[in-house]
């Protein structure tokens, strides 16, 4: 089945938004797992605007402690972030300082408000390559987000990714509109594409439980799918762990995943 990890940068955005201790990102974590969520996804950018360096380190405490060893801990943001004024340490430093379950690396700025576009192997001056084998080294699962464009995928199996993650914004914006069957199987057809090469493939943004389930249907072996912004709307109404327990019902229900 199609495992489910809870983005909770919205969560830290509202406790920052008053500059308190609520609502408690760690609290937060531990309802969502009690609603049936596989992992937990933070984005911590360096300008601190929701999750935050101390953020990561309580998160990662709390996920190492025996009753959530299955629980997997995803960080994601750029590599190219480093060490600011504010006391942000940096995002690989403090990918390596935390050893998650998972790292996907996202190409975003500090200004965009959130991630909305994959990588262009082809216009990045690093090398990326030396990065994701340093990370591999220490155990953590490389992954990387990514459009549905095959030449981007071919270029993520040559850089000896483990897994992409696909953005899913078009398809999920697009929902019930006339583009919709257009952008979805842009995504069945780079997931199908991944999965020849022996790519794990996750997918995230704009997720909700309208959309969710015709995407698990259709877009196969996605082996996870990483929701925030939605659901954390939806909790607001349904309550958070009763919401996670309904996205998960929308998996279990709809994914062809064994």
């Amino acid at each position: 089945m199609t495992k489910l990890s809870v983005n909770l940068n919205k969560i830290a955005l509202l406790r920052n938004s008053r500059e308190t201790k609520i609502p408690g990102v760690v609290e937060a974590a531990e309802t969502v797992i009690a609603g049936g969520a596989d992992g937990i996804t933070v984005h911590p950018r360096p300008d601190q605007r929701h999750i935050t360096p101390n953020d990561v380190f309580e998160l990662s405490s709390l996920l190492k402690k025996p009753e959530y060893h299955h629980i997997e801990f995803n960080i994601e943001g750029n590599p190219l972030f480093s060490e600011q004024a504010n006391g942000y340490p940096g995002f690989i430093n403090l990918v390596e300082k935390v050893k998650p379950t998972q790292c996907t690396l996202v190409p975003d700025s500090n200004d965009q408000l959130t991630s909305d576009h994959g990588w262009n192997f082809d216009e990045i001056t690093f090398d990326f390559q030396q990065l994701v084998d340093r990370l591999k080294s220490q155990g953590i699962r490389t992954s990387a987000f990514l459009d549905t464009d095959y030449h981007q995928i071919n270029l993520a199996k040559k850089m000896g990714l483990e897994c992409i993650e696909l953005y899913t914004g078009p398809y999920a914006n697009s929902f019930g509109g006339d583009m919709q069957i257009e952008n979805l199987s842009k995504l069945v057809s780079a997931s199908e594409k991944c999965i020849n090469l022996g790519l794990v493939v996750n997918a995230g943004h704009d997720l909700n439980q309208q959309n969710l389930p015709l995407f698990v249907q259709q877009v196969p072996e996605v082996r996870e799918v990483s929701v925030g912004h939605a659901l954390i709307c939806d909790s607001i109404y349904q309550g958070l762990e009763q919401t996670v327990k309904n996205y998960k019902s929308i998996l279990i229900e709809h994914s062809k995943r064994p």
